[in-house]
């Protein structure tokens, strides 16, 4: 029996033993309504090791009651790509988990982080094509205090990404975004929905997604 066999069934096990379900621990857990039911089923053969810390603490066990000792190498979601000049719309799976993922890089705790990818080259030579932003997002949508005068992930009122030095604006509840180089203007007067601070840059090179 494989790991991801012995994990399936394991966690049905454990449900069942709790007189619950699969949509109602998904939920709980964070995730999509069919994301337990996707490991039970094996439509996802390798849940990563996030989810099931997630998952486990739901139902009351230590992950190795799901994953009988054998320990996933902890993965991050990548919740979708991010531009410096380019207008990149982010698809965001913050709240799932699920979607592609990156092998967590040593160091860094996979819980509550999400990952963007850089697309373009408006960003060199800071960041370039293809490397990785690590963050975590305020559960509220919010723009921390800690954000401004940081390297930010943000997200605009019209749903795009950005990866911007975050300054107040001169209009209540706006901020200026400033770029990376001289090529690309600042942005005055955005409102966001949310901005968070990078937490580790990651080479594209360094990274191993999964």
């Amino acid at each position: 029996m494989d790991s991801g066999q012995m994990i399936a069934e394991r966690l049905k096990a454990l449900i069942e033993d709790r007189g619950t379900n699969n949509r109602a621990v998904a939920l709980a857990a964070g995730m999509g309504p069919t994301g337990v039911r996707d490991i039970i089923s094996r439509k996802t053969r390798s849940p990563t090791y996030a989810n099931l810390l997630k998952i486990a603490d739901v139902l009351g066990v230590d992950v190795q009651e799901i994953t009988g000792g054998h320990r996933e190498q902890p993965s991050i979601a990548i919740a979708g790509k991010v531009g410096a000049s380019a207008r990149v719309p982010v698809f965001d799976t913050y709240e799932k988990g699920d979607g592609p993922q990156v092998e967590c890089p040593p160091g860094l705790s996979p819980h509550n982080i999400v990952a963007v990818e850089i697309e373009g080259d408006s960003m060199e030579p800071v960041y370039s094509a293809g490397d990785l932003l690590f963050y975590t997002r305020w559960s509220d949508g919010s723009v921390p205090s800690e954000a401004v005068g940081k390297r930010c992930v943000c997200e605009c009122e019209e749903g795009l990404g950005w990866v911007k030095l975050v300054r107040q604006g001169r209009d209540h509840g706006t901020f200026d975004l400033h770029s990376f180089n001289d090529q690309t203007p600042t942005m005055y007067g955005v409102r966001l929905k949310w901005a968070a601070p990078i937490k580790l840059h990651w080479p594209a090179e360094l990274a191993r997604k999964v």
